[in-house]
């Protein structure tokens, strides 16, 4: 782990903290391991939570409105981040 990290105190059930336990023993991981799993699934949890949210947020914009709004946010920052031609 990185040596700029933060200590957590959480508490979670006996069946989940034996599960997850359990899963990480079954691939070979050793107790240390449990501080990147759970590292690695909260960032998995908040992308999908902000991803539902934007998804919240452009429920009412027609597909086809979409598709071209994103495909020039790509186009555009394709162009910004492309090598000035001489």
């Amino acid at each position: 782990m990185p040596d700029d990290t933060t200590r957590w105190t959480v508490s979670v059930s006996k069946a989940t903290d034996i599960a997850v336990r359990s899963f990480l023993a079954q691939r070979g991981m050793k107790k240390g391991d449990l501080s990147k799993f759970i590292e690695d699934a909260v960032k998995w949890r908040v992308l999908d939570q902000t991803m539902a949210e934007a998804r919240g947020k452009f429920a009412d914009v027609p597909r086809e409105e979409l598709e071209s709004l994103i495909n020039e946010a790509v186009a555009a920052t394709r162009q910004a981040k492309s090598p000035k031609a001489t």
